[in-house]
């Protein structure tokens, strides 16, 4: 397995250690009082957005992890899969700091040292998914 192979099975096991900690978004976040306060239909859809969110990651998580070897070939169709598990967290990794204030929510150095430690990994995946998206037409 080559190193960019390595790489990208790291990301693909990073990213099911990214829905662990979103395991916890709901207690942390209080989702059962703050979402009693929506109708119905939109906490609803809150719910149903959230469990796609989650079928998608391990989706992207599981193609990283058993098609490693393939994503790392520079492929067109690895290379545009590539390009667009990069699009998807480098978007995850801007909204970050464009529109989320996690201080409020930070109340323990365990979920402090996990905010940051998502960070970098919402780092990682864009930049490495990145890489093996561009690095065939080099």
């Amino acid at each position: 397995m080559n190193p960019l192979a390595r790489m990208i099975q790291l990301a693909g096991i990073l990213q099911f250690g990214i829905l662990i900690a979103s395991s916890l978004v709901p207690c942390v976040l209080n989702w059962r009082d703050e979402l009693r306060k929506l109708s119905p239909m939109t906490r609803h859809l809150v719910w149903v957005h959230g469990v796609f969110i989650v079928i998608t990651i391990v989706a992207l998580a599981a193609l990283s992890v058993i098609n490693a070897n393939a994503l790392a070939t520079g492929a067109l169709l690895a290379r545009s899969l590539c390009a667009f598990i990069a699009i998807f967290w480098g978007a995850r990794l801007v909204l970050q700091f464009a529109l989320f204030d996690p201080k409020p929510y930070l109340t323990n150095l365990v979920l402090k040292l996990g905010y940051h430690a998502l960070t970098v990994i919402f780092a990682f995946l864009a930049l490495t998914f990145g890489y093996a998206a561009i690095h065939a037409a080099m």
